[in-house]
């Protein structure tokens, strides 16, 4: 989201598109998604099928089939616990892999604003720009009180505005899987020098993180202070071992959206609260709306849950139909599980 009334203070605009990947493989994520529910959770596809074979998020030439996707028990500090049911074999920025690297060009001193987007289904990234810190200026779209950091960690479908001045040479933008012991890469280039190795980790990946509670959102973009007039608790259910992701203990049955739905009146300030019961971190996501994390905290479409975790989500009914809210894990929310639905009544 553009804001017409913002002054460009940069002369370079990139966006950085981060994935996980399979398709090259011969397997699809619905045979994924089938052996989880199958329940091979933390086993290797080659479980399922001989010609599959055990992976760390490299292409293995043993592999009849080409590279194949290990359902993994990785596992994640900064996500407090599990980081994840699949472990691929390809990490992508904008589409590339770390050993083909996209390479954004500049000169020493120009600024650039970076868009970073986290387009994955199933791996959240640490992502940091090596030799430099960042300014995180915007998230989800709307402006920040601007902050330092030295690296971000991006949930699926979290977007993040950051803004730095570039030294002189050839540094790596890399992000990494978080949990999952792999990489991608892409360089960031405004003088001579050789390229960095790429499996290189930049110190900076393990530097403060520009965390929820370090983010302010701008005044131009704060909810005005209003008690909610409803209060919505969704516990997000679940795990490994049964599949069987849902919220409030229950999966949702698109032949019965109905049966498990929240209801508000347009014009109420609405909290959705979400209370983690699980072993593995949710990115929850509601369409249609844009909440605000706390009191003045950074307004957004998609939050990271950990597990233990409870978040309040405000914001303002204005904006009436039948909308979704989920998990924006691949694998969570597909065909039922772990969504629900937001309905506005008369």
């Amino acid at each position: 989201m553009e804001d017409p009334a913002e002054t460009a203070g940069y002369e370079h605009d990139w966006t950085v598109v981060l994935d996980d990947w399979i398709d090259g493989t011969g397997y699809t994520p619905d045979q994924v998604l089938n052996a989880l529910r199958n329940g091979m959770g933390g086993t290797s596809m080659a479980a399922a099928s001989p010609s599959m074979s055990s992976m760390s998020g490299m292409p293995s030439s043993a592999s009849s089939s080409g590279p194949s996707p290990v359902l993994s028990g990785a596992r994640s500090a900064l996500l407090g616990g599990d980081a994840g049911d699949v472990r691929y074999p390809w990490y992508l920025i904008n589409g590339r892999v770390r050993t083909a690297p996209r390479t954004f060009s500049a000169r020493p001193g120009q600024r650039a604003r970076i868009r970073f987007i986290n387009a994955a289904a199933d791996t959240a990234f640490r992502v940091a720009l090596g030799g430099h810190a960042m300014t995180v200026t915007h998230t989800d779209g709307y402006r920040l009180v601007p902050v330092r950091a030295g690296a971000l960690l991006i949930g699926m479908g979290e977007r993040y505005d950051v803004q730095v001045t570039l030294g002189d040479g050839v540094f790596p933008l890399t992000a990494l899987a978080e949990g999952k012991n792999a990489t991608a890469l892409a360089l960031v280039r405004t003088g001579f020098g050789e390229p960095p190795p790429v499996n290189i980790r930049p110190a900076e990946l393990s530097s403060p993180l520009a965390h929820y509670g370090a983010l302010r959102a701008a005044p131009s973009v704060r909810l005005p202070a209003r008690q909610p007039d409803v209060i919505h608790r969704l516990r997000l259910t679940g795990g490994m071992a049964r599949y069987d992701w849902g919220i409030n203990g229950r999966a949702f049955d698109m032949s019965r959206p109905g049966a498990l739905r929240f209801l508000t009146t347009q014009g109420q300030r609405v909290r959705v609260m979400f209370a983690n019961t699980t072993t593995m971190y949710h990115p929850m996501h509601i369409h249609g709306h844009t909440f605000q994390l706390g009191p003045a905290g950074p307004r957004k479409d998609t939050v990271i849950v950990r597990p233990g975790q409870q978040v309040a989500c405000d914001f303002d009914a204005a904006n009436p139909g039948q909308w979704m809210t989920h998990c924006h894990n691949l694998y969570h929310a597909p065909q039922g599980g772990m969504m629900a639905m937001l309905s506005y009544q008369t």
